[in-house]
């Protein structure tokens, strides 16, 4: 009998997401497959919806619009901030990530840009507002056992509660 992901399954899975240029944004070539547990939301909707039905071996495309993947880029989540709340770091650069405390708690910001004495930083996941493309294979599924359905993850011995 063949195992058809669905809920509370256990999936493995090798990736490769590009963006709209081709650019490799992330892979699991030459690391481990990616497991997890299927319908957990613990990977993008667009990307659970083009895997639920599929079996080991399965190997297809999936193109996912923003709106099923890490949402659009909300223009509220930029802002300019004073240098002085980066006290302790002496040079700020383009590209550096922090984690600040929001109103919803911990987020990591990336500074997008430094004038003077500001600084512009964005707390949109880095890959809001994309398109992705992905090259997915299924490498395994499994039924997921009570224990990992109940924490809503899978234990693979990589981390204890």
């Amino acid at each position: 009998m063949t195992l058809m992901i669905g809920k509370n399954s256990v999936v493995a899975i090798n990736y490769t997401l590009t963006n709209d240029a081709g650019e490799v944004m992330d892979s699991s070539e030459g690391g481990a497959p990616l497991t997890y547990l299927h319908g957990a939301h613990n990977l993008i909707a667009g990307l659970e919806k083009e895997l639920e039905g599929k079996a080991a071996g399965a190997k297809f495309k999936a193109t996912i619009a923003p709106e099923d993947g890490y949402g659009e880029s909300d223009p509220a989540m930029i802002q300019t901030l004073p240098r002085e709340m980066f006290r302790g770091v002496d040079n700020i650069e383009v590209g550096m990530g922090f984690t600040a405390q929001g109103p919803q708690g911990q987020q990591h910001i990336v500074v997008t840009a430094v004038s003077g004495d500001e600084v512009t930083v964005d707390g949109n996941h880095p890959m809001a507002g994309k398109t992705l493309h992905f090259a997915v294979e299924v490498i395994s599924v499994r039924e997921a056992t009570a224990e990992e359905i109940d924490h809503g993850h899978v234990h693979d011995g990589s981390h204890h509660h």
